[in-house]
């Protein structure tokens, strides 16, 4: 008898190897669920005693467990930082304005540090912008300023004040600043203080401690609010004044 021999292309080869690769790597997407089931298979073919199979199954239903108990990090900022949308300070029109995304990835620390600036440059603008109107006023300290009789009255305003008296005069102005920013206005852990920028340290209080918590929200609203409003009016001042337009 003839026999017929056939040759099979290398392309096919190929396509047969490939498709075997494949088959033996689909264990590896299969789920967990399912991949206990397999095992347990696989262990009966071997005549494996059923005891054993309900011992690897059982620890792979524990290891589920775990990793389903597991919580997820990325869950858990996104609650966090949603969690600043009602914080005192978003209201409207605008709600919790947060145009560089600083917020996006914040824990409470870092929102209260945040915050706790604010709180400050919104201090010292209220006091800027309070200075360019007392000073433009024509209110001034009596006396001199230094010992070669400069008069404070003959300081000007803003930008101009700049150079009109001695250096000493500048150094006294920033280790006075440094002492209140290390040792007076700070928060002292302690003592009472109840939100960040709360400088009364157990010393001051001015009835604060006798309003409700409603009149409580509001006032640091309103300090919020006021702070912000000077900060920008505050650089428009500066501003106006580099371009030589005066708004007095």
């Amino acid at each position: 008898r003839a026999v017929q021999t056939f040759s099979v292309p290398p392309a096919m080869k190929l396509i047969v190897l490939t498709l075997a690769a494949l088959a033996g790597s689909t264990t590896a997407f299969v789920p967990m669920g399912s991949r206990a089931m397999v095992r347990q298979t696989v262990r009966f073919s071997e005549e494996v005693p059923a005891t054993e199979v309900t011992e690897v199954a059982g620890e792979e239903a524990a290891e589920e467990a775990v990793v389903e108990a597991t919580p997820e990090p990325v869950a858990a900022v996104a609650v966090t930082a949603g969690a600043f949308e009602n914080a005192l300070g978003a209201q409207a029109p605008l709600g919790c304005f947060d145009p560089l995304g600083m917020l996006a990835e914040a824990d409470q620390e870092r929102f209260d540090r945040l915050r706790f600036v604010e709180i400050k440059h919104g201090r010292i603008a209220m006091l800027a912008v309070l200075g360019q109107i007392v000073t433009k006023a024509g209110i001034r300290l009596p006396g001199d300023i230094d010992f070669q009789g400069t008069h404070f009255s003959d300081i000007g305003t803003g930008w101009s004040a700049l150079g009109q008296f001695s250096p000493y005069g500048t150094y006294q102005m920033v280790a006075f600043i440094g002492c209140l920013e290390l040792f007076v206005m700070k928060d002292i852990e302690g003592t009472g203080n109840e939100f960040p920028g709360d400088f009364r340290n157990g010393a001051l209080d001015f009835g604060w401690d006798e309003l409700s918590e409603e009149d409580k929200m509001s006032k640091r609203a309103i300090e919020l609010n006021n702070g912000r409003a000077a900060q920008m009016g505050i650089l428009a001042l500066m501003v106006h004044e580099q371009l030589g337009v005066s708004i007095w």
